[in-house]
């Protein structure tokens, strides 16, 4: 009988030692408040290994996914207790694949183009372009995506897949994606400005590029892929997009009716500054053609104090990629970027709120072998009014009171 009592002691000594154990595993999981990176990043954990890359005092992070197709999803400018800038599709996980789209989410992810027209990568060949023939390719939607290497501040992720378009072109593809964090000292030299002390900033550049592996030739005739970043942003009432074109260019300043006609109340032009209401209240997109288009967009919220800036490859003289749902139109004859804000569709249903602002590269026609890369950055910066009102102005070209007193409530 005395053996049998020690095999009960120390089973019982393991289960304190376990339940110790699992107590002190709990209590060092911080709890964070919703909105919060480090709310984000424990819900991100729970799905997936999540990379974080962090600049050198840790205050600046991201998180990167290598199970969610190379996203970054969110970032922050203030530690873990900061504010989460990525818009997180929290009802999207768990749940069983959906044949259209998977949107899980983030602050910046990477697609392909075109998704319409006559050589889209969405519709199948011969199929009518509606809803229910749309389906996004898996390697940019619910496959996941080799980790190379990463070293705290800079990651390298890659896919292959291959894909049939609507003219019946084999691609035959490589995706490469770096994404490095940015310290203080290049924010400022990127974007030719100086950081005052009180304000936070981070920011994150995105290197996307495209390998055609295949053997055949990407043509105008056999139709040729994009390179389309994103970026999903959640909203608020005073949110305003804030897009610089150039004034002097001829023709449209830019496309308004993707999704019906935006109204008159929710957008704006004013000496080369598109200004676009972003409340995620009324769903919209619009579009600047490569004449008119910059390399760089933005946005304000006003009640929230946070400046966002994005810059990316254009090229003013390419022919980019019209990604209508229809084959019946020219497609060359499309947008170098876009925007859009989120709202509820005729159903009363809305898959966000958020809204995005988007770059495209221009078609990548490449021979066997050949490359091309998109550069796509993103910056954040929020705190003293005075000094987000500098960067503003000398980045974007307009003040915070013009973009915060642009729409009337």
């Amino acid at each position: 009988m005395k053996l049998l009592k020690i095999p009960s002691l120390l089973l019982a000594g393991m289960m304190i030692i376990s339940c110790q154990s699992t107590t002190k595993k709990q209590n060092d999981m911080k709890v964070f408040e919703k909105g919060t990176f480090g709310y984000d990043l424990n819900f991100l954990n729970e799905n997936d290994s999540i990379v974080v890359l962090k600049n050198d005092d840790g205050s600046a992070q991201l998180a990167l996914s290598p199970k969610y197709q190379a996203k970054v999803f969110t970032s922050t400018a203030e530690g873990l207790d900061g504010k989460s800038f990525g818009w997180v599709n929290y009802k999207a996980f768990g749940k069983p694949l959906d044949p259209h789209m998977n949107a899980y989410g983030g602050e910046d992810r990477l697609w392909l183009g075109p998704e319409g027209g006559k050589f889209s990568l969405y519709f199948k060949k011969g199929d009518s372009m509606v809803f229910d023939n749309w389906h996004t390719p898996a390697g940019i939607d619910s496959e996941s995506w080799t980790l190379v290497k990463s070293d705290g501040k800079r990651a390298s992720l890659n896919k292959e897949m291959e894909l049939q378009n609507y003219a019946g072109t084999n691609l035959k593809i490589k995706l490469e994606r770096d994404v490095e964090i940015l310290e203080k000292n290049n924010i400022e030299k990127v974007l030719n400005i100086s950081l005052a002390g009180k304000v936070s900033s981070v920011a994150f550049k995105t290197q996307n590029t495209i390998t055609n592996s295949g053997t055949n030739e990407w043509t105008e005739k056999t139709g040729a892929p994009c390179i389309w970043s994103l970026d999903m942003f959640s909203p608020s009432p005073k949110t305003v997009i804030v897009i610089p074109y150039i004034e002097s260019a001829t023709g449209k300043v830019a496309t308004t009716d993707y999704f019906g006609e935006i109204a008159k109340n929710r957008i704006t032009y004013k000496n080369g500054i598109l200004l676009f209401k972003a409340d995620g209240k009324s769903r919209g997109k619009l579009g600047i053609p490569p004449g008119r288009v910059k390399n760089v967009a933005g946005s304000y919220a006003a009640d929230q104090n946070v400046l966002t800036i994005t810059m990316f490859d254009i090229n003013n003289k390419a022919k980019y990629l019209n990604q209508e749902w229809t084959p019946d139109k020219d497609p060359f004859t499309g947008d170098a970027m876009n925007a859009y804000n989120d709202g509820p569709l005729a159903d009363g249903s809305q898959m966000g709120p958020f809204y995005e602002l988007e770059s495209v590269s221009p078609p990548t026609f490449l021979k066997p072998g050949e490359k091309h890369t998109h550069m796509h950055s993103v910056f954040h910066f929020t705190g003293d009014r005075t000094a987000l009102n500098e960067i503003a102005v000398k980045v974007l070209g307009v003040s915070l009171d013009e973009i915060a007193g642009a729409f009337k409530d």
